[in-house]
């Protein structure tokens, strides 16, 4: 009986798989992956008694997917979420952007239950960590890889949000600059209570680049 509860309880506690993505296509693949939680990041959950549970999108989601997709990021939403619940969700947000910019989803029998939290476990993602950033607003979710997370505030449904937009400059410019180790741009920013703040200061104090005549 014992030894049915503890496998039992392992089940529960670990994800479903050893590798949660399949591997990467040897034909073509994007160099990095993202990682984004879907509730509180991407979406706000509402409750009232005449509609139910209702979810809103984010300001500016659809263009963000669109500006980060496939050949930039492979976008993978990875949430606690349970996947009879949020798939559907997931699938309509891909269809809003486009239709494939999510190239993965994942689910709460995705992650591991550590200390009464549903934990995202980034080794067993089947992809090199050192091209990996996972954006959470959950810190603990993500503790057994702090050095691939970006922490945003959580959002709480606000219209006049602008972060999605400042989230792409942020993402762009680190594939653009294409690290070896995306783990060192995030540790650089994880000094700052705001990263995106910070790095959107940082691109103002740039110098203006002069202007070429025309031959």
């Amino acid at each position: 009986m014992f030894d049915r509860l503890y496998v039992f309880k392992e089940f529960l506690r670990r994800p479903s798989r050893d590798k949660l993505l399949p591997d990467p296509n040897p034909l073509g693949h994007p160099k990095y992956t993202l990682v984004l939680e879907l509730t509180h990041v991407l979406l706000h959950p509402d409750w009232t008694y005449q509609t139910g549970w209702r979810f809103k999108k984010r300001p500016n989601l659809d263009h963000f997917l669109e500006q980060l997709a496939s050949p930039m990021y492979e976008i993978v939403v990875f949430t606690s979420q349970v996947g009879m619940n949020a798939a559907p969700i997931v699938d309509a947000l891909n269809r809003g952007s486009g239709g494939s910019t999510i190239t993965y989803s994942l689910y709460r029998d995705a992650t591991e239950f550590i200390n009464g939290e549903y934990v995202k476990n980034l080794s067993c993602l089947n992809r090199d960590l050192s091209k990996v950033i996972v954006v959470d607003w959950n810190p603990n979710v993500v503790h057994l890889q702090p050095e691939n997370s970006l922490i945003l505030p959580k959002w709480d449904g606000n219209d006049d949000d602008n972060t999605l937009v400042e989230l792409v400059a942020f993402l762009k410019n680190v594939a653009e600059k294409s690290p070896e180790d995306v783990r060192q741009i995030l540790s650089y920013y994880k000094q700052f209570s705001d990263p995106l703040e910070n790095f959107r200061d940082s691109q103002r104090k740039l110098p203006e680049l002069p202007e070429v005549p025309s031959a």
